[in-house]
């Protein structure tokens, strides 16, 4: 790969990678590399508001900007949002940065990207929304590539050493009311039953037959959004299993992870926190791709229909067919080969 000449040691270098949860951990390698590689420079990093927690307390991060836009979607508020913007590319201006790396690849990143007036500014040659004419400098990220290792090809390209990956997260001590539960619950298995789109999700009633099927107690994780789907869970397992879904922030969702046995799990974020955590994975895969976004490592299991239309990237199907043909006891099966 040819690599980018940096004129001199870099002191700031800009992070752009605000979203989405499994996305942002994909992206802790570089973080990670990129700190072996320049230890003297100061590394900020773009976050979206309610994913800070994966980064706070971080010593490779010199200063997080914490945007949220999710509030910069609303039409209603464009006076509001176009005066926020303002004041978030000035003061990014007056950080005076070296490298700015834009690692989400849409129009909003590209222009904050610009808004830097790095001599440097990093991105891929095939993101979207036009963003990368806002680059000096463009990599192929590829394909048919796991996102860790697309990722770290922009670290590769600055000079850095990729040989190792590590996902550096947050070191804060963990809290009071996981040690609780810990001591609560013993060894313990985490369900994933949700996820970002409908099609990723298996059926709740699966869910409930394998934490039926299972040795050990589990514990229900995710957002508030999947809280109904958990209390099913919970009320067909009577009590074997146990939700918290929607009861958790970030640091406390990664602490009990952590402590798991095993995390069984849709193509989502807490399966690529897993993942880092070197917690062994039993991955349902249907419309998306392993090989891209799967559980990065090699203590992990990817369960996939056999249904030549899988992958398809929809994020709305009729029957969902991938998803729901495969059984608790086709997982159950599965993990004895971990």
């Amino acid at each position: 790969m040819e690599k980018i000449a940096v004129n001199r040691l870099p002191h700031k270098i800009l992070v752009i990678k605000p979203s989405s949860l499994g996305d942002v951990v994909h992206s802790l390698p570089v973080l990670s590399a990129l700190n072996e590689c320049f230890p003297l420079a100061n590394i900020h990093w773009v976050i979206a508001k309610g994913l800070e927690g994966l980064l706070e307390g971080n010593p490779m991060i010199s200063k997080l900007w914490i945007i949220d836009k999710d509030k910069w979607k609303n039409a209603a508020r464009l006076c509001s949002t176009l005066a926020e913007l303002g004041g978030l590319a000035a003061g990014i201006r007056k950080e005076a940065y070296d490298i700015a790396i834009d690692l989400q690849g849409l129009m909003r990143s590209g222009l904050i990207a610009a808004a830097t007036g790095a001599p440097v500014r990093i991105g891929f040659a095939e993101a979207r929304e036009g963003s990368p004419i806002f680059y000096t400098h463009k990599i192929t990220g590829g394909k048919d590539v796991h996102a860790v290792d697309r990722y770290l090809k922009v670290a590769e390209a600055l000079g850095c050493n990729i040989g190792e990956v590590k996902f550096p997260l947050p070191l804060v001590r963990e809290p009071e009311n996981v040690m609780k539960l810990k001591d609560k619950l013993g060894d313990y298995v985490v369900l994933v039953p949700g996820a970002r789109w409908q099609t990723k999700k298996w059926p709740a009633e699966q869910f409930a037959a394998l934490a039926l099927k299972l040795p050990l107690k589990s514990v229900i994780l995710g957002s508030a959004a999947d809280r109904e789907t958990a209390k099913a869970i919970e009320n067909q397992t009577k009590g074997k299993a146990t939700s918290l879904a929607g009861e958790t922030n970030i640091v406390e969702l990664i602490w009990i992870i952590r402590s798991a046995k095993l995390v069984i799990t849709n193509d989502s974020g807490p399966m690529h926190i897993a993942a880092a955590c070197g917690i062994p994975v039993v991955a349902i895969f249907g419309p998306t791709n392993p090989i891209r976004t799967g559980p990065y490592g090699n203590r992990n299991i990817v369960v996939r229909s056999s249904l030549g239309c899988a992958p398809c990237y929809r994020r709305k199907c009729r029957s969902i067919k991938c998803m729901n043909d495969m059984t608790a006891e086709m997982v159950f099966r599965e993990i004895g080969n971990l």
